[in-house]
């Protein structure tokens, strides 16, 4: 059992971790232009939708059934419209925006993913570590699927942070730290939640992110990406990241 534990929590947090890959591939472009970050955003956006709705909704749905899990992703939408709502803002073209108003708003909608994605990894971190204590092929083929997620979501993180700070380290902290949200999950229930953790629990909790993660998706991902460019670039680079978090969900049942 103790040796299932410790396993558990590896592989947790090498799953969680795999956000840093991502944002190193979004320094590794030193300017990113417009069409650049409308195409990473609208990117970022496809991957969030696709996961919340075939991966966390759809698991919420399968073990608290399709009204609970429904409330529960509503009730997220409300949330975290909430939060938004007291930090009121107007979303203008980018394009037409003086720099430090365009650094602003780039800057927290940055940190506004980075706080959507950190909630998201902490049951996926739960997910992780009951699968591996059930099964140590479950959870192995759990965390690579969720590092193969992780990846996009730290570009997310780390392509709008840089470009409005021009800073590396600031940029990979932020995508570090969204990450290390899954391996606290573990923790968490390694030490609080093991005795009482239940698939209903856990469905509850997926079924909530889904709701947190889509209207992020929506509300600031896909606007900024369109403020970039207002052709196509957006839609397509939407389209390509739904594409590609299918792929790595057929490749992997």
């Amino acid at each position: 059992m103790e040796k299932n534990v410790a396993l558990a929590l590896i592989l947790t947090t090498l799953a969680g971790l795999s956000t840093t890959l991502g944002s190193l591939l979004g320094l590794a472009i030193r300017k990113p232009g417009a069409r650049f970050m409308s195409a990473t955003l609208g990117f970022s956006a496809g991957v969030m939708v696709m996961v919340s709705f075939v991966e966390l909704l759809s698991g919420g749905i399968e073990s608290i059934g399709f009204a609970y899990a429904h409330f529960c992703f509503f009730i997220g939408i409300i949330i975290i419209f909430s939060i938004d709502f007291f930090l009121p803002h107007e979303w203008a073209g980018h394009q037409d925006l003086p720099r430090n108003q365009k650094d602003s708003k780039l800057l927290r909608m940055g940190l506004l993913v980075a706080l959507g994605i950190g909630i998201h990894n902490f049951p996926e971190g739960m997910a992780t570590f009951a699968g591996t204590l059930k099964d140590t092929r479950l959870g192995i083929a759990i965390a690579v699927a969720i590092a193969i997620h992780n990846i996009p979501e730290g570009l997310a993180v780390s392509a709008p942070i840089y470009a409005a700070t021009r800073s590396r380290g600031k940029a990979f902290l932020w995508s570090f730290l969204s990450g290390v949200a899954e391996p606290v999950g573990a923790g968490v229930a390694a030490v609080f939640l093991l005795p009482f953790l239940t698939p209903t629990l856990l469905g509850w909790l997926l079924a909530f992110v889904a709701g947190v993660m889509v209207f992020i998706a929506f509300d600031e991902l896909v606007p900024t990406s369109r403020s970039y460019d207002q052709g196509h670039v957006a839609i397509l680079g939407m389209v390509f990241g739904m594409a590609v978090m299918s792929l790595s969900l057929w490749l992997l049942r």
